[in-house]
């Protein structure tokens, strides 16, 4: 119960449970048989995990069972077995894929690690193990796949050989056998990467020079990669000017003027400047020299290298530096341009010129016609009183001084708009007894008003209205007993009656009556309309 599965990287030999897994081991067997996984592809290699194959197709997505060749198209798919119970416990285990559902077809997989708990509750139903070509899938790992875990180079199952068959062949596979093995199709062959018996070296007939040549310009487009992306370079392609010449191991005292009438000989000089230090300006001893032609360029190198300038053999070398090249997005560098249109003008914005109310960059575009008309807008949406005085105290004296006479009108409008609501809302909101006493003792200015207050105060106290009210209220009652003249005169001035009831009905009309009128305005008129108060409860308490 044996089958050997001859593939590209070697062959593997794999031992099959017949007894506990017999109908997997059946359609595995008679596959093999009929020459049914010949030159199928290892569609999918995961390092450690599982190398599958079985799709004659290549895609993962097809392949079916030995019933489907019998007895039709309904017989594609079988149920997979689970009693009894085996794990993915070895390196090499031999697995029915489930194809959904727990229903298996043609493809399996082989194990690529050991004690691989995740694929026992996946439904794959384990039917074999490796028994040799342990190296084959050690192999197996080291494969370079894509994304897709896909290898780029094919791994293939040439050939399989039946060793041991203890399952006699069901009616109608005769002519599915064959002596030799099937050539394969073009179909069968096709959707891999890299062909099995294909050579990926690119050195093969090559010189030793034209492979040391080939490393250096490997070697020069890695370092490229590694400049642009720490932004040393625009771009991988970029290439220095050929108009730029390097000139080093100068005499510290050699100028830039030197240099260039000493250089002006061969061309027009675009710029000659000599490299200094930034704190001490002391010459670095190199120098970069650019001409107007390239011609001229060469003609420089050739005849100015390891020439005598103040007592210094010097060396000249095309520039390598790309400091001055502006990449365009086309894929072509262009010199930097000097003229002052094109570029932008930035500078650093005044304080007094930025908006209170919004972020402003540091540095923006010159532009002389906006600069006197900028305006500054205040936010309209004051909750609170206590908001506001916290935002007039934080407020910049620079910000203050810093407003035209136009924005200092506005600003007064707005401060004037808010006291004419505060004072508003203060009059429609309902205050104390107490702050109604205070807020009017404020807005009377002088003596003789509190004391015209104090007399109507009086007056309505003593309204005849209320009187008539009141003898109304007892004849209707039919009280006999009549207070005498003194009783009379004494509940005339403190407005209570001499039954319960009468009295609870005057308390009522005392509250009701005080709402209406005026409080006392000073501390003597509050002291007297106190006074008078206990005066007229003490009858009530004796009575």
């Amino acid at each position: 119960m044996s089958v050997i599965l001859e593939t590209s990287y070697g062959n593997i030999t794999v031992d099959l449970y017949a007894k506990e897994r017999p109908r997997c081991c059946l359609n595995f067997l008679k596959l093999c048989k009929i020459k049914y996984y010949n030159f199928s592809l290892f569609h999918s290699v995961q390092r450690n995990l599982v190398a599958q194959t079985g799709d004659p197709d290549g895609t993962g997505k097809g392949g079916k069972s030995i019933f489907s060749l019998l007895y039709g198209e309904q017989a594609a798919f079988f149920e997979a077995e689970t009693v009894p119970r085996i794990k993915h416990k070895k390196f090499g285990t031999l697995s029915m894929v489930n194809g959904g559902e727990g229903i298996h077809g043609s493809q399996f997989f082989l194990t690529l690690a050991p004690n691989i708990d995740y694929l026992d509750s996946q439904k794959h139903t384990v039917f074999g193990e490796v028994a040799e070509g342990f190296e084959v899938l050690n192999m197996f790992n080291e494969a370079i796949v894509d994304s897709s875990n896909q290898p780029y180079k094919d791994i293939r199952i040439f050939h399989t050989v039946v060793l041991d068959d203890p399952f006699e062949d069901p009616q109608g596979l005769e002519k599915y056998i064959t002596d030799r093995s099937p050539s394969p199709t073009a179909e069968r062959l096709k959707g891999g990467r890299i062909g099995v018996d294909e050579e990926v070296d690119d050195e093969k007939g090559l010189t030793a020079e034209e492979i040391a040549q080939r490393h250096k310009e490997r070697e020069a487009k890695a370092n490229a990669q590694i400049l642009e992306m720490v932004g040393d370079l625009p771009d991988v392609d970029v290439k220095p000017p050929d108009n730029v010449l390097f000139v080093c191991k100068l005499n510290p005292v050699t100028t830039s003027e030197d240099l260039e009438i000493i250089f002006s000989r061969f061309g027009p000089i675009a710029s000659c400047e000599v490299i200094r230090d930034q704190k001490t300006k002391d010459s670095l001893q190199y120098a970069f020299i650019e001409f107007e032609k390239p011609e001229d360029c060469e003609k420089a190198y050739f005849k100015m290298d390891n020439v005598l300038i103040d007592d210094r053999r010097i060396h000249v070398d095309f520039s390598q530096s790309v400091s001055k090249l502006r990449w365009k997005p086309k894929g072509k560098p262009d010199a930097k341009k000097d003229d002052d249109e094109e570029r932008t003008q930035l500078r650093i914005k005044h304080p007094d010129d930025r908006r209170v109310n919004k972020y402003n960059l540091v540095f923006e575009e010159v532009d002389t016609d906006v600069k006197h008309k900028r305006e500054r807008s205040r936010s309209k949406d004051r909750h609170t009183h206590k908001k506001h005085h916290k935002k007039k105290k934080n407020r910049s004296s620079s910000s203050e001084h810093s407003l035209s006479s136009a924005e200092e009108d506005v600003r007064r409008k707005m401060v004037d708009v808010r006291k004419d609501k505060r004072k508003s809302w203060r009059e429609r909101s309902p205050v104390s007894s107490n702050d109604q006493g205070k807020q009017k003792r404020r807005d009377t200015s002088s003596s003789e008003e509190r004391t015209v207050q104090r007399h109507n105060k009086k007056h309505r106290s003593r309204s005849p209205s209320g009187e008539t009210k009141r003898k109304t209220k007892e004849a209707h009652l039919g009280t006999s007993n009549q207070p005498d003249e003194k009783s009379k005169h004494k509940t005339k001035k403190r407005g209570h009656s001499s039954s319960d009831e009468e009295r609870t009905k005057a308390k009522h009309k005392k509250k009701h009556h005080s709402r209406s009128v005026d409080r006392p305005k000073g501390r003597e008129e509050k002291r007297q309309h106190s006074d008078s108060h206990m005066s007229r409860e003490k009858p009530n308490k004796r009575h």
